[in-house]
Formats: structure tokens, sequence, C-alpha cells
């Protein structure tokens, strides 16, 4: 029997099959091969139709199907992984009135600003632990003041993922998670927030119903069945947006526990049962996976980085080089800090983590008689791996104490560079997994059905190494101090 989990990411789905005994990969798809389109009508907009989420969902487990000659009999239950912070409005049919608002649209960041001196600071950062930003509620406002006859016909308004559980369920239902990821939920109280609703004017009837996050959440419909190939009553065992997944594909559960991703961003998600917020306008607060109500809180607190492997990848395009193996042979040929060279990596954006600057890539220091490219590809690798130590410290100061951090063997810590650095860096350990967001959303069905003791298990044999600190990290911190001088210097003008 089979676990099946589906990732709903802005560029495409990815589809994963797992043995619900063993937890082991079986395959893994993705749909379309190349890139889903996306809509940008206007500057800053992006928007996705939720329908063709739903096809490619569709025609990738068919897929999957096919090639792995598996019988929809086999496959015992589903968990889904989704892109955060999107917004999906439907009637009382369930049809979708418009595209989605997907997450990296920032038409409604005004309304968030707004949001937050109207409800005030204090009691968002009390409540909310967040600032309302550029979120799904305010997506929502948006709409309502920008779109009449759309907002007047909305019966409920689903995250990206709950859409992707309706269209297999006719069941419209969300979780905690998910509503935290969206600024609907109030942390103090347990409960929506009211406060958001009375501002916004949002009847409470839009909200759909909460399912816990691990449940039989609800069940295929023959419609849905008819659609996806799955069998009737297949239960939908999981749901959570992508940053909370990954952290859960990578076992972290318990205060203490970090989760980076090195993509085309970076990510920091650190687990605490901390209700503070001293860096708010840096740092995001939502309800961790684990999430309970009147228990000890599980807080997942999110540092994104624009600016990480999308600088790596622009290099690759760039220079005269094949591959990034290539890049990385090249970087090992020069001694730590680069001679001097320093990479400010931040060139994808404004960048939240510095008070939502856009203060672009620079490349500090460059000495044409001296420096090659093999002083860039370093001193590239150094400068993102300096912004997670960045961030990190930013996280530190919000209350994080890390005691352990986990990452993925599909991104930037592959590179020896990166990895050791932040590693020396941080003076901590940090243990690389094999694993991917589509295999733990599947693997997360095991949690519904026989709590955490299994699902830790399936990642035993998932380990590929673990990079140890180096005990002499004077030349290192030397480095480092030099490239956060140069960073401080440009935020300052």
């Amino acid at each position: 029997m089979y676990y099946l989990g589906i990732d709903l990411g802005s560029s495409s789905v990815k589809i994963a099959l797992v043995n619900s005994t063993s937890g082991k990969s079986v395959a893994v798809v993705q749909q379309p091969e190349e890139e889903m389109s996306m809509q940008a009508v206007k500057k800053g907009w992006a928007e996705q139709e939720p329908e063709d989420w739903w096809s490619h969902v569709c025609t990738g487990i068919q897929r999957l199907k096919n090639k792995h000659n598996i019988s929809k009999q086999n496959i015992k239950a589903i968990g889904i992984s989704y892109q955060m912070h999107g917004l999906v409005v439907v009637d009382d049919q369930g049809k979708p009135l418009r595209k989605s608002i997907i997450w990296c649209d920032s038409r409604a960041v005004e309304i968030g600003n707004e949001t937050y001196d109207g409800i005030g600071k204090d009691k968002c950062d009390a409540h909310l632990l967040n600032s309302p930003a550029n979120f799904t509620a305010s997506k929502l406002r948006w709409v309502k003041d920008n779109e009449k006859e759309i907002y007047d016909g909305i019966d409920k308004f689903m995250l990206p993922g709950d859409y992707i559980a309706y269209k297999f369920s006719n069941q419209i239902n969300t979780t905690i998670s998910g509503l935290s990821e969206g600024v609907f939920w109030d942390f103090k109280q347990d409960e929506i927030s009211s406060d958001i609703l009375e501002y916004h004017g949002f009847p409470k009837t839009l909200v759909p119903e909460i399912v816990d996050t691990f449940s039989i959440q609800s069940k295929v419909s023959a419609k849905g069945a008819g659609e996806s190939g799955l069998l009737e009553g297949t239960p939908i065992m999981y749901r959570a947006g992508d940053q909370p997944n990954n952290a859960l594909s990578l076992n972290v559960f318990q205060p203490g526990e970090v989760a980076a991703t090195g993509g085309t961003s970076g990510v920091v998600y650190a687990v605490t049962d901390s209700l503070s917020m001293k860096e708010g306008s840096r740092v995001n607060n939502f309800a961790h996976v684990n999430y309970q109500k009147g228990e000890t809180k599980k807080i997942g607190k999110l540092l994104c980085i624009n600016g990480a492997g999308i600088q790596y990848r622009w290099l690759l395009n760039n220079l005269d080089v094949a591959s990034y193996e290539e890049m990385n042979r090249l970087a090992n040929e020069v001694e730590i800090g680069s001679d001097g060279l320093c990479v400010i990596p931040f060139g994808n954006g404004a960048e939240r983590m510095l008070m939502n600057q856009e203060i672009g890539t620079r490349i500090v220091n460059l000495n044409l008689n001296r420096h090659s490219k093999a002083h860039v590809c370093r001193a590239t690798l150094e400068g993102i791996a300096f912004s997670f130590v960045y961030g990190m410290e930013i996280m530190k100061n919000d209350g994080l104490e890390a005691k352990v951090i986990r990452a993925g063997n599909d991104n930037l810590f592959r590179s020896e560079i990166f990895a050791n650095t932040i590693a020396t860096l941080i003076q901590q350990e940090i243990e690389i997994y094999n694993t991917t967001g589509a295999i733990g959303a599947a693997r997360a069905c095991a949690i519904a059905e026989e709590g955490y003791d299994g699902f830790s298990d399936f990642m035993k044999n998932d380990h590929v190494m673990t990079f140890m600190p180096f005990k002499d990290k004077e030349i290192y911190q030397t480095a480092y101090n030099n490239w956060k001088k140069e960073l401080e210097l440009i935020i300052k003008n």
C-alpha cells in the first residue's frame, strides 16, 4: 500500500508515492515538466488559474500510476503541501470567481500596512504574531475594495491547498496552520481573529470549517475519483503550506529544531513555543503543523532570504562555466574570505529581513589584477552563506535557540563551502537529508494513522551527511565581519 503526496508550487506540481509501511519513496513526478504559467496583468501582480492546478494534479497522478503500474486500490491516503499565502475565492457551487492571487503578488502591501496601523501594532503583534502585510486576508480585502461584484458572490475563501482538497472531496475546509499563514488566526485567544474580520468587514461565514492537520479531513468523492483516477473514499489525511511542510519533511517539530532551505530563495524555519515577536517586521510567525489548541503552542518562525540560490544560478548562466560542480571546484581553489572580495546577494527584490529594502546585488572590493572568476564563485557562495548567518542572528534576537539544523540534499547545502561556512559561524551541526516536500506530505499521512513515531522511523534511512563546525572559526568570522560591514554601509546609505 502507498501514500500519495502532492506538493503544489507556483512553478509545478510534484507528486510522490511512498510505501506506507517503510516510508520509502517509490516515485516522484513533476507536472508540467517545464513550468506552469503565471499571469501578471499589472506590475507586481501574480495570478494563476486554480483549475490549471487541478488539471496538473490529475495528469501527474495518471502519469505516476501508469509508469509504475499502481492500482488506485493500493493508494491508502493523500497528503497535500501547497504554496502559501495565496487566495482562492469560490461561489456557492464551488466555482472559482477569479484567478488565484498567489503568494508573490504584491498588490495588497499597502492594505496590510494600513491594517497594521488600523488594528494597532501592539495588538497585531500580541494576537496575530505578524503584521498583516501582504498575506491572504489583505488580498481578500483587495478583492472587496476593487472587485465588488466578485466579492459579493463569494461563498468561501480558500488557500491553494484547500482548493485541491476540495476538488478531490467536494468538501471545503481548512486548518489552523493555514488560517495563520493568511493572518486570520488569533494566537492569544486561540480562535479565528475577530479583529481581522471586523476591521475588513468580512462575515465569519466566508471562513471554511477547520479540521485537524493530521486527521481524516475529507474523502475523495465520486466526482473527484472520476477526474483524478483515485478510488472514491480515499482519505485526505494531511495538509500544510510549503514551508511548514518542508520542516515536517525534515522531522522538525520541537522547539529548537530548525529547517533550512537554500533554493531559489533561502528560508530559515524554526520551531518555538514562545509567542515572542521582537522581530515582527523581519520574521513571520505561523502555527506549525503540530500546533494544538489548548496546549503548549508550537510556532513556526519563518525568515525568508530572497537572494539565495537565484544568485548562484545567475552566475552559472553568465560565467563561462558548464555546471554548478565546476563552479564549486573553482571556488575550492580560493582561500576562505575570497581575498577580500565580497558579494552582497540581494538581487531578487526587496528583502523583508533588511526592512524591505531593495539593495540589489553588489560585488564589493573587486581587484581586476588579483581576482578571477574563481574568486567570484567563492565570494558568491560565501555571500549567500553569510546572509543565512545574518538571518540566524535576527532569529536569535527573536528568542530562537537552535539545537539542531536540518536541510534537504537538493539545493545549496550540497556545497561544502556553503554548508561549512554556516555550520562554523553558528557553531552548530547541519544534518542533510534526502527528502522533498512531496515525499514529506505523503509520509505525513502516517502521523494521522499511527502518530509521530512511525513518521520519525521513516527518516532514519534519509540521512546523507552531517556538516560539523570547524573549531577554529576565526578566519570565517573575519570574512563574515568584513561582509557584514559592507552590508551595513549599504543599508545606512
